[in-house]
């Protein structure tokens, strides 16, 4: 099904139906963003600014939230 076909299906729904099919999509789009930190941490991708908020934090530049 190609992006065009959704586009028209989704102008086809009630409006209960395209709330309910934006709230799935958020929830999907969240978990997707999710993944991505996970892998961008995994991979490594984020050790130089942790390691410099690290710094930070214990000359004394930061404190916990």
């Amino acid at each position: 099904m190609s992006i065009s076909e959704i586009e028209t299906a989704i102008i086809e729904l009630p409006a209960n139906e395209v709330k309910a099919l934006l709230s799935w999509l958020t929830e999907y789009n969240s978990k997707l963003w999710d993944a991505q930190i996970e892998e961008d941490l995994d991979s490594g991708r984020f050790d130089s600014i942790l390691a410099e908020v690290d710094k930070e934090y214990d000359s004394g530049l930061a404190r916990p939230l």
